[in-house]
């Protein structure tokens, strides 16, 4: 019998909805569809865009009541959650972009003589089954990343969504499937843990995309079937370093926008701030004075700055990690107490030793820590000395100097006078080291799910 899964609003906990969770028999029934289309061979290109444009249409007529589903279910600020549908149908329209540009290559065979008399091209086909495992932190857009590469691409995906968020997910799936893809195409798997291995561990899975935790995401890719190709997106812990810039007030409020939008739970949210010793005092105190004036409460209402944690046991966690910073020696400017069950109190810490957790792993909430440096040296040498890689960012009004330091952090982008949560779809999205592998971005996404087949012919 399967389990009934509570999606709960993320700061009043009433519950939305309760959907039946799918178990081990129905998880291979997906497969086997999933499996049964790929074979069956992809949609023509010109029918997989129509249904994208569909699609596209569908999702923007429904503007408002995704807006509300991702702060309902996800906690996101309401006016944050517009702009991610309206990113959303961005996403799709780049995908149609992308398919219409996919094409291969002509190999040269005349380089020598062992060549000659032939001629060689590579065609691109689908690679198969594709399954994601999704995060909670941008439910419709992630989903966008990950179903609509491979919809475009003619790939059979499954999806499975984070079971705190999967209403929106939900409705994509639907919406898809209303705009013309035949159904076996885009699937939702709604699994516990031990399903959802069986899933992403399947040997009929070609490709699969995760995002999420590092411990998980480096878990399942030990267990992939042999010849399953995968994309990994974790997170970071995201140095930023302030060298001298004139605009000291956009500078300021772009830091605590950077570190404290939807309430510091995303990947690439600024916790590391560097800052020259003689000068970490004064900003610490006027990123605080901001801080300060953020209004945190229920997603939903339209003065809402910051909503809340995704669940109490994550604001336990922040709870004691500040505390933990303190008690080693960090200096709250501001914040540093819970609000309530589910919501944290935006937070400025000053100098936390380099040790504690707040300077070593990600935090994922709405604190920034401010670090005052000798030199840049140590600056760079500090920002490069976690595990985990992805985007950093540098602020100077000496172009020359900035460059050189964006050339010698350890990051996938580096920001120049710009935050470590800039990002557009179309762009490469890449964590390194332990903090992803492979790279996102729409187009980078469709990439992988397809695959060059090469055809040779003898004159």
């Amino acid at each position: 019998m399967s389990n009934l899964l509570q999606v709960k609003q993320a700061y009043t906990g009433e519950v939305l909805k309760e959907l039946e969770m799918h178990n081990s028999v129905q998880v291979d029934q997906m497969l086997s569809r999933a499996e049964k289309r790929h074979l069956q061979g992809a949609l023509p290109i010109h029918e997989r865009i129509n249904i994208l444009r569909k699609l596209a249409t569908l999702v923007a007529n429904e503007h408002e009541q995704f807006s509300q589903l991702i702060a309902n279910e996800g906690g996101k600020p309401i006016r944050d959650a517009r702009v991610e549908v309206t990113r959303a149908v961005s996403g799709i329209h780049i995908a149609i972009a992308e398919i219409q540009s996919v094409k291969g290559v002509e190999v040269p065979m005349d380089l020598s003589a062992a060549g000659s008399g032939r001629k060689a091209f590579t065609i691109l086909e689908p690679i198969g089954v594709v399954v994601a495992v999704s995060a909670f932190n941008h439910p419709l857009n992630l989903a966008i990343h990950q179903v609509i590469p491979a919809v475009a691409a003619g790939c059979p995906v499954i999806i499975k969504p984070a079971a705190v968020t999967p209403l929106s997910t939900l409705r994509l799936v639907e919406l898809i499937l209303q705009a013309g893809l035949p159904e076996g195409w885009a699937q939702v798997a709604l699994t516990d843990r031990e399903n959802s291995e069986k899933l992403v561990t399947d040997s009929r899975v070609a490709f699969f995309s995760f995002i999420g935790s590092a411990k998980v995401g480096w878990y399942l890719k030990s267990k992939l079937a042999p010849g399953t190709r995968c994309a990994l997106e974790h997170g970071g812990v995201a140095p930023l370093i302030f060298d001298q810039y004139a605009d000291e007030e956009s500078f300021v409020n772009g830091v605590v926008k950077a570190s404290m939008y939807h309430s510091g739970q995303v990947c690439v949210s600024v916790q590391r701030v560097y800052v020259p010793q003689g000068r970490a005092g004064e900003l610490a105190q006027k990123i605080a004075n901001i801080a300060a004036k953020q209004v945190v409460g229920d997603a939903i209402n339209e003065d809402s700055d910051l909503g809340p944690l995704i669940l109490p046991k994550e604001t336990d966690r922040i709870e004691s990690w500040v505390n933990e910073a303190v008690a080693e020696g960090a200096q709250v400017i501001v914040g540093g107490k819970r609000i309530n069950e589910v919501s944290y109190e935006p937070t400025v810490l000053l100098n936390p030793s380099k040790t504690s957790k707040v300077s070593t792993s990600e935090i994922f909430g709405p604190v920034v820590c401010v670090y005052g440096y000798q030199n840049i040296d140590d600056a760079i040498s500090d920002a490069n000395s976690l595990d985990v890689s992805f985007q950093a960012a540098v602020f100077s009004d000496d172009i020359s100097k900035a460059m050189d330091i964006a050339k010698r952090l350890e990051a996938s982008a580096v920001m120049i006078n710009d935050y470590t949560t800039f990002r557009v779809d179309w762009m490469p999205f890449a964590g390194r080291k332990h903090s992803g592998y492979g790279i996102g971005g729409i187009g980078y996404s469709m990439k992988d799910m397809l695959e060059h087949k090469m055809l040779v012919i003898k004159d």
